[in-house]
């Protein structure tokens, strides 16, 4: 078996290594870190949880060991789709750098360009960014990136999601052609072969698992939902999300729960809250700082359940999530793997449990397909409830609403007899046998006795009363 002391690197990088408490090599490492070192580029694609991040900062650091930044000119220049995926790069630097010298700077948005600015002005070898701040300080003139020797595009894929496209493309235009450069994905769509063949020279491919695959450790399940009324469906949605987690008892240590929607990041999070569950929301419309807060209490544990957009979803490193729960459907396929990504990592078993409604039924089918297999149906917690918190048919809501009904038909429901409620004259036969002496007609009939009888007036009906305007007139 492969060891970390079998590949080359810098034996100050090696004492981290072990530091960290790490031996053996995954097989994306193994595979990505010999080619690396030879300055070779490089194309990775395995699922997510199998140490990527690694797979570049470790040869990276080797090879940037010796030699010195100069102003406002990186070595290295490491690009991430999001913030929260750019800082975690950034203490993966940290934790293998500790015995070397050298510098790094992050560029993310929701920070001051000020304090950016200072650590580009001194020189770094590394360069962690977004692409949307890294071209903010290019344009401002306060960035040359013609000093870049190896460059990093983290979670390809995610980037081109993200409508990253020009930006990647005109970074790679601003950067020296005789780069390294460094993808690494957990998927390979069309796009990034026609940007790999466009950017890269002759990359060596390591492909240590099948496209799209999700983790064989990781326990999936859907509940198959339809909400009684369509303006209920999101607060009964809410309550079978609770009635699931709750189903899961204390395996259910902590968890991600993925929404599809900034909005509904926000409304699960205040619901879950409202209920006594330790959750909050982080999406790309908070404050940086409080997404930081909320994402270092995920961390250390001191908050159970993150509600999360799919900024989140990819790369994230947070090694004991016990389970994902999707409130909903992922639009993308793609996106299901990486989702359900953040549980069972580093050899760990996870479960990862969906809530699909019947529109979302084809975006289901779509995410079989891609995995390649059927999700397991679960059945709804809340069946097994009081028949009041049963999730109901939409047929089956609307006798609650009867009331009034009811009491319209109060002839068929009371005491008192047909014959003593006027103007129900439509009934036919089966009124005419509870009318005492009336032969079923109207007001003015006469009875077989001869008298005039009105309906509901009994037998004291004033003569006028039930003569018609013809005999009235006649007399």
């Amino acid at each position: 078996m492969t060891k970390f002391s079998d590949l080359n690197l810098n034996p100050k990088v090696l004492k981290a290594i072990a530091e960290a408490g790490y031996e053996t090599p995954t097989p994306i490492q193994a595979g990505a870190i010999p080619p690396a070192l030879e300055g070779k580029d490089v194309l990775g694609i395995a699922q997510t949880g199998t140490g990527k991040t690694a797979s570049f900062t470790l040869p990276m650091i080797t090879l940037l060991a010796r030699g010195r930044a100069r102003a406002r000119m990186p070595r290295s220049l490491v690009l991430c789709p999001t913030r929260e995926l750019a800082a975690q790069v950034a203490e993966n630097f940290d934790t293998y750098t500790k015995h070397l010298k050298l510098t790094k700077a992050l560029l993310i948005g929701g920070v001051s360009f000020k304090e950016q600015d200072k650590l580009i002005d001194k020189g770094v070898d590394v360069l962690i960014a977004t692409p949307g701040r890294l071209l903010d300080h290019f344009e401002r003139g306060k960035l040359l990136l013609t000093g870049v020797q190896i460059m990093v595009v983290d979670e390809a894929d995610r980037m081109l999601d993200m409508g990253f496209i020009p930006d990647i493309e005109r970074i790679f235009s601003l950067t020296p052609f005789t780069r390294q450069t460094l993808f690494f994905s957990a998927t390979m769509a069309p796009e990034i072969e026609r940007i790999t063949n466009t950017f890269l020279s002759a990359p060596e491919r390591i492909e240590v698992a099948r496209q799209a695959t999700t983790g064989e450790n990781i326990e999936q399940g859907v509940v198959m939902f339809k909400g009684s009324r369509r303006d209920r469906e999101p607060s009964e949605k809410r309550k079978l999300l609770r009635a699931i987690i709750d189903a899961e008892g204390e395996a259910c240590t902590n968890a991600i729960v993925f929404c599809n929607r900034k909005v509904d990041v926000d409304i699960v999070a205040k619901s879950l809250k409202k209920y006594g569950y330790d959750a909050a929301p982080i999406h790309g419309d908070l404050d940086q700082s409080q997404r930081t807060r909320t994402l270092d209490g995920f961390r250390d544990g001191t908050l159970r359940f993150l509600v999360a957009s799919d900024v989140a979803a990819r790369g994230l490193d947070v090694p004991s999530v016990s389970h994902v729960f999707n409130f909903d459907v992922p639009s993308h396929a793609e996106d299901y793997v990486h989702r359900i990504g953040r549980t069972g990592r580093a050899g760990r078993d996870g479960k990862a449990v969906m809530i699909c409604i019947p529109r979302d039924e084809k975006n289901l089918a779509d995410i079989e397909s891609l995995v390649q297999r059927e999700i397991p149906r679960l059945d709804n917690p809340l069946k097994s409830g009081s028949p009041a918190e049963e999730t109901k048919p939409e047929g089956e809501a609307k006798p609650k609403r009867g009331r009034r009904k009811k009491d319209a038909d109060t002839p068929q429901t009371t005491e008192r007899p047909a014959a003593e409620t006027p103007g129900k004259t439509n009934d036919g036969p089966k009124r005419s046998r509870g009318r005492r002496g009336s032969g079923g007609g109207g007001a003015g009939e006469k009875s077989d006795k001869g008298g005039n009888k009105v309906v509901g007036l009994g037998d004291h009906t004033p003569e006028f009363i039930g003569l018609s305007f013809k005999e009235r007139s006649a007399g």
